[in-house]
C-alpha cells in the first residue's frame, strides 16, 4: 500500500536567503509520499528561480510561480487548490522563513489520526514564542483573542500559519471561493472549518523569529486583516 500524499505548501515572497535550506530540511525528514510546493508571489529577489532550480533536480519539489495579484491569502488559496487538484491526502502549510520549524511537521501529521485540521500552536502548554520581543508576543495574544471572540473559534492560536489539513478539510473550506487577500485567510479557513463541523487539534510548537530576510507583516497588513475578521463576523460566509 502506497504512502498517503502529503503536500507541504510554502507561500513565499523574497525568501531567497531561506528557501533552499528550508526545502532541504523538509525533504530531510524522510516522510514517504511528501512533496514540497513553493507558491511564490512574484519575488524580485530570485526566490522562484532558486525553487525552480531545485525542482529540476528533485521531482519532489514543485513551483507555483504566481502572476496574478499578490497577497498571502491569494497565494494560500492557490496552494490549496493545487493540492486538491493533484491528489493530496494532507496539506501542511508553513512560512518560508524558518519561524515554523520543519521538525514539527511529523507531529502535525501524526495528529491527523484523530482530527481534520491540526494547528501548530504557540499558545498551549508545551508551545513557546519566547524568541520574539515582548511587544510582538502581546500583540499576538491580543490578536488571537480578537479573532477567537468574533468568529467563535475553538482554537488558542488562531493566527498560526503552521497547519495541516486533511483532504476532507481542504474540500470543506472551499478554497476557490475564499475571499481574504491577506493573512486573514488563516481566520477565514478556520471559520469555515468550524461551520463545517470539522475536528480541530492543536499541537505545541516552538515558534522562533526569523534570522534572515525581512518580515512582510507590517501595521497596514495587520489592520487590513483585523478589518477582514470583523467583516467575516458581521456578514458570515455567503459563498454558498
Amino acid at each position: 500500500m502506497s504512502a498517503p500524499k502529503t503536500v507541504v505548501m510554502i507561500p513565499t515572497y523574497n525568501e531567497a536567503e531561506n528557501i533552499a535550506a528550508l526545502i532541504a530540511a523538509i525533504l530531510g525528514l524522510g516522510i514517504a509520499g511528501l512533496e514540497v510546493l513553493v507558491v511564490d508571489d512574484g519575488s524580485p529577489d530570485g526566490t522562484a528561480a532558486i525553487a525552480l532550480d531545485l525542482a529540476g533536480r528533485d521531482g519532489r519539489v514543485k513551483l507555483f510561480n504566481r502572476k496574478g495579484p499578490a497577497g498571502r491569502g491569494l497565494a494560500g488559496r492557490d496552494g490549496f487548490i493545487y493540492a486538491l487538484e493533484n491528489g493530496a491526502d494532507f496539506l501542511v502549510e508553513m512560512d518560508g522563513d524558518f519561524s515554523h520549524q520543519p521538525k514539527h511537521v511529523p507531529a502535525l501529521l501524526a495528529a491527523m489520526a484523530d482530527c481534520d485540521l491540526a494547528i501548530g500552536s504557540r499558545l498551549i502548554p508545551g508551545g513557546s514564542d519566547w524568541d520574539r520581543p515582548l511587544f510582538r508576543r502581546w500583540l499576538t495574544v491580543a490578536a488571537n483573542g480578537y479573532a477567537r471572540f468574533l468568529l467563535r473559534l475553538p482554537v488558542a492560536d488562531t493566527n498560526s500559519g503552521f497547519r495541516c489539513f486533511s483532504r476532507r478539510a481542504l474540500q470543506a473550506v472551499r478554497p476557490a471561493s475564499l475571499n481574504s487577500k491577506g493573512p486573514a485567510i488563516l481566520h477565514e479557513t478556520l471559520y469555515r472549518a468550524r461551520l463545517a463541523g470539522l475536528r480541530f487539534k492543536e499541537v505545541p510548537i516552538e515558534f522562533i523569529d526569523r534570522k534572515k530576510g525581512d518580515s512582510k507583516l507590517d501595521l497596514s497588513r495587520l489592520a487590513a486583516g483585523y478589518l477582514t475578521v470583523l467583516k467575516i463576523a458581521i456578514i458570515g460566509d455567503r459563498s454558498g
